[in-house]
């Protein structure tokens, strides 16, 4: 059944590049911009592209090194010098769509790219009901490393601590980050975003961390906090004595490193009876609006063969970026991977991280910096719901006047 499913998926996503065919197909010029450890990766899909798709055999792709942090930026400032098809971090789906960078996802492709990828990546790429982009990877979160010779039960943060209270091991999780912070507030039920307006400005704020479900969550905290073993941190290089870390994939050598035979890595615990979540980061690919359909019709054919599963397998094998798709997710090369499993599974519990102003960041590392000078060890549940009335009034502050 699966291989048909696949047989099936695999037509749709054909006989959609071919509906973008006109007779002539396209041979003009189309600019990408992708991340500079992928520029000759990508010349090299672009061609396998044009021999599959002999329609477009005559056009003219140029490849330029622009990074996910710089392409949003230089899309905004200039569409119309921009790229016409270019990588880009979920946080900055807003801002694109707000300036007019984004072509709306071509119907026929939405629908495949919302069958043929995770749930978390095809969240990260929509505006409502409408898509945007097309999902590239989900590579970027957090969730559980550990020493599995001291870790007898993965699933649940007290018996994690537990066992590494018993074995002398130590417990990392960064409290005073505002990126970690989110996998109790959001895991416990809270909500903190922003909207954005036509320049990027932060203009409202959907916030609930003052509430009985904020309380249960900075009481989590607090209690991790106050083990013996909890070391706050979330930097391998920085790591003694490991019994478990919450750290991304970025670090699966220098863990494995650490850990040897005894690496293991799965998705974040439950804590208190609710599943720990947080921030998922994703990257895609963007196509820009067009006033030449014939070329409009070739972009958005070129983005969904470099984000199809086959182009998102071969990219994890040539530089290391895990795939959003669920095919190519199921590859025997991303599931040997550890750490991209992990995450996998976790992303399931993530919310895609949008815009936010750098007045929150620093709010929650003061908030962290409280917890861990002990400051909340002996406050009630009224006195802390009072401490998240502040942050989230403090929170809505930020918003432009």
């Amino acid at each position: 059944m699966k291989k048909i499913l696949s047989l099936v998926l695999a037509l749709a996503m054909m006989l959609s590049l071919c509906s973008f065919a006109s007779a002539e197909g396209f041979s003009g010029e189309i600019k990408i911009w992708v991340a500079e450890n992928t520029v000759e990766f990508t010349k090299a899909q672009v061609e396998i592209f044009k021999q599959q798709y002999p329609e477009y055999a005559g056009m003219t792709v140029v490849v330029e090194p622009v990074g996910e942090g710089d392409a949003a930026t230089k899309m905004i400032t200039d569409v119309e010098a921009g790229a016409d098809i270019f990588g880009f971090a979920q946080d900055q789906l807003g801002r694109l769509v707000a300036a007019g960078a984004l072509e709306v996802v071509f119907e026929d492709n939405a629908v495949i790219v919302a069958e043929q990828n995770d749930a978390g990546s095809v969240a990260a790429v929509m505006m409502g009901d409408t898509m945007y982009a097309y999902p590239m990877t989900s590579d970027n979160g957090y969730f559980l490393y550990y020493d599995k010779s001291v870790v007898t039960d993965p699933t649940s943060l007290e018996a994690i601590i537990a066992d590494c209270e018993a074995a002398g091991k130590n417990f990392y999780f960064e409290v005073n980050s505002g990126w970690y912070q989110t996998a109790f507030f959001f895991g416990a039920g809270c909500t903190l975003t922003y909207s954005t307006d036509d320049l990027g400005n932060i203009v409202g704020i959907d916030c609930n961390y003052a509430s009985a479900e904020g309380v249960k969550a900075l009481k989590a905290m607090i209690k991790l906090a106050q083990s013996p073993v909890f070391v706050n941190g979330s930097s391998a290089s920085n790591a003694t004595n490991l019994g478990a870390i919450v750290d991304g994939t970025w670090d699966a050598g220098a863990i494995k490193a650490l850990l040897g035979d005894n690496y293991a890595a799965v998705k974040l615990p439950t804590v208190d009876g609710f599943q720990l979540g947080g921030f998922g980061g994703f990257k895609m690919l963007g196509v820009k609006p067009q006033t030449d359909e014939a070329k409009l019709a070739a972009c958005d054919a070129l983005a969904l063969f470099l984000t199809s599963g086959a182009v998102q397998t071969a990219r994890f094998e040539a530089v290391g970026w895990g795939p959003s798709n669920l095919e190519a997710q199921q590859s025997p090369a991303v599931q040997a991977d550890v750490a991209l499993s992990a995450l996998g599974a976790q992303l399931a519990f993530c919310v895609p991280q949008g815009q936010y102003p750098g007045e929150y960041w620093t709010l929650a590392t003061a908030l962290g910096d409280d917890i861990l000078a002990d400051k909340y060890d002996t406050y009630t549940d009224e006195q802390l719901l009072d401490v998240l009335v502040t942050f989230q009034t403090t929170a809505g502050t930020y918003i432009a006047k």
